[in-house]
C-alpha cells in the first residue's frame, strides 16, 4: 500500500508561539516517516494562514532533507530558528556514511547539483565533489546510484519509485481539499469522528494492500464534513472512518490522529 497524506495549512494556528509550532510541525513529519508516507498534501483551508502555510512548507521539506546537505540547500531564516531543536527522522536516505571510502557500488544517496570550475557536479557530502552528467540544473536536489565506488565515483540518476527501501516524503500543496480530491484517482479515506468505526472495516484495509490511500485529516476548528460541506458526496472511492471511537477528549490533534490513524491503518492493512 502506498500511502499520502492531506493535512489544512491551518494546522498551525492554534500553536501559540514559532517554537510550538515548528515542535508540532516536526512531529508530523516523524509519524508519517514512521509509517512510510509517499507524499503530503498541504491544501488551503479557510483559516490558513501564509505565514504558517510556508513554515509548514519548509520545515517539512527541511526535516526529510540528509543532513549532509542541508547547509548547500537552506540558508538561515526565521522559518528555521529552531530546527536544531526538532527531532531527527533517521529514515535509511539519512542514515548514510560519511566516509567516502566506505561507499560501494549499487549504494544509493541523495545529492545537490553544483557547478565548480564550469563542470556540473554532485555535492554528496564528502570532502570532494563527484562529476555528474544528469539534465538537473543547479541546486536541484537528485538521487544516484554509484555504479562504482571509491575512489571513482561513476553515478546514474535513479527515481525515488526504483528505491526498496523508504526513502522519504514529498511536500505538495493544493488550493483546496475538493480540488485534491476531485483530481485523485484512487481510494480515499476521511477521518471523521462521523464514521463508521475503523476496525468494522478489516476487510476494506485488506482491499488496499495493492491500492494507493490518500488520508484526509480535518483543521483544529472543522472536521472535514464541514470543509467540504456538499462535496463529500461527490468523493469517489472513499470511506468515512473513525479512527477514536469513544475519545475522552474534546479533541485530538492533528500530530496525535496522524499517528494514531496510520498505526491502525498499518495494522489493519496486515491482518
Amino acid at each position: 500500500m502506498k500511502i499520502s497524506i492531506a493535512i489544512p495549512d491551518s494546522s498551525l494556528m492554534e500553536e501559540p508561539s514559532a517554537l510550538d509550532k515548528s515542535m508540532k510541525v516536526s512531529q508530523i513529519a516523524r509519524a508519517c516517516s514512521i509509517f512510510r508516507v509517499g507524499t503530503i498534501y498541504l491544501y488551503h483551508e479557510a483559516d490558513g494562514r501564509d505565514r504558517d502555510r510556508s513554515l509548514m512548507r519548509t520545515l517539512l521539506r527541511y526535516l526529510e532533507t540528509p543532513q549532509y546537505l542541508r547547509r548547500t540547500m537552506y540558508r538561515k531564516t526565521e522559518e528555521l530558528q529552531y530546527a536544531g531543536s526538532l527531532s531527527p527522522l533517521k529514515i535509511p536516505s539519512h542514515v548514510q556514511t560519511a566516509d567516502p571510502k566506505k561507499v560501494r557500488q549499487g549504494d544509493i544517496r541523495d545529492g545537490v547539483v553544483v557547478f565548480s570550475r564550469g563542470l556540473k557536479c554532485l555535492d554528496l557530502g564528502f570532502d570532494q565533489l563527484v562529476p555528474y552528467h544528469g539534465p538537473e540544473e543547479e541546486g536541484r536536489r537528485v538521487i544516484v546510484q554509484f555504479k562504482e565506488g571509491f575512489p571513482k565515483f561513476l553515478v546514474k540518476s535513479i527515481r525515488r519509485d526504483e528505491i526498496k527501501q523508504y526513502w522519504g516524503y514529498e511536500v505538495k500543496e493544493s488550493s483546496s481539499l475538493s480540488s485534491l480530491l476531485s483530481n485523485w484517482k484512487s481510494k480515499v479515506i476521511i477521518t471523521s469522528r462521523k464514521g463508521k468505526l475503523a476496525h468494522k472495516g478489516q476487510k476494506y484495509f485488506q482491499e488496499l494492500s495493492d491500492s494507493e490511500v490518500l488520508v484526509v485529516f480535518g483543521s483544529p476548528k472543522r472536521g472535514v464534513h464541514e470543509i467540504l460541506g456538499r462535496d463529500l458526496s461527490n468523493i469517489q472511492n472513499s470511506q468515512v472512518l473513525n479512527f477514536f471511537p469513544e475519545q475522552a477528549t474534546a479533541t485530538v490533534r492533528l500530530e496525535e490522529a496522524i499517528l494514531g490513524t496510520l498505526a491502525i491503518i498499518n495494522i489493519l492493512s496486515r491482518n
